[in-house]
């Protein structure tokens, strides 16, 4: 009876140890893949940190070459202009050279003044001014009414190239300079002077490479003017006697809007 009495206690201390320690254990087991998930969640965390990161820089680089390629065409636009500017002032400077060549050569040929002797005056009308030998005063003359032109001061155009064609009536330009007066007087809205003028054209320099765009902008004025029928006709006109014409390609257009 002893020895069962005394077994019994033993039995239960051991039994309580054996079940302390598997709770501990379970507890562990517990802890440990709470602290392993806790671990994946960190990794996949930085992850998507990484990436967000990298995604921002791809974005930083997306911004600053869009950035490059505005300034590049910006650059490309300033190029194509200056191109033609470029382009622009060396025909102008060939046409001009041979301009002075052709007037050199005309100045050659032309017969010299006849000198007076010394204290006599010379007869009215025999004076030769050097401005009206020099071609250089010619073309410059012309190209600061052409400017004033292009800088839309049309008025000072119009007293430039009037100048000029009093200074110069035999000018090789002088039809050019008929021409800008009545586009100048066009710019200004004054449609009956520049119908005018360029009728002018016409009449005096018939064989002008200026008549087709002086037919082109009567045809406008006359537009402008309500004169619809007129400027039909005027755009018929100039499309038979100046086809393949930039401006016979333009007068056609605007026939068709007319009807």
């Amino acid at each position: 009876m002893r020895r069962q009495t005394f077994a019994a206690p033993m039995l239960a201390l051991a039994l309580a140890g054996f079940a302390s320690g598997a709770w501990a254990w379970v507890g562990d087991a517990e802890f440990e893949r709470y602290r392993q998930s806790m671990d994946a969640r960190l990794v996949k965390i930085e992850t998507a940190l990484a990436a967000l990161q990298q995604n921002r820089q791809t974005l930083d680089l997306l911004q600053e070459v869009e950035a490059l390629k505005t300034e590049v065409a910006r650059l490309r636009g300033q190029a194509e202009v200056q191109v033609h500017q470029l382009d622009t002032l060396g025909k102008r400077q060939t046409d001009l050279y041979a301009d002075i060549d052709q007037r050199l050569t005309e100045l050659a040929r032309a017969p010299k003044p006849v000198v007076e002797p010394a204290g006599e005056p010379a007869a009215p009308g025999d004076e030769v001014t050097g401005a009206a030998l020099d071609p250089l005063v010619e073309s410059r003359a012309y190209e600061t009414a052409l400017t004033h032109f292009r800088e839309a001061n049309y008025a000072s155009a119009i007293a430039g190239f009037k100048g000029f064609l009093k200074a110069y009536p035999d000018s090789t330009l002088a039809s050019n300079a008929q021409y800008w007066i009545g586009y100048a007087y066009y710019a200004l809205k004054d449609y009956k002077s520049a119908l005018a003028h360029q009728q002018k054209l016409l009449a005096a320099y018939p064989a002008s490479s200026k008549v087709p765009d002086a037919m082109l902008n009567m045809a406008s004025s006359q537009i402008a003017l309500k004169d619809t029928g007129v400027a039909r006709k005027t755009l018929e006109n100039l499309i038979a006697r100046f086809p393949g014409t930039q401006a016979a390609t333009q007068a056609s257009r605007r026939l068709a809007a007319l009807k």
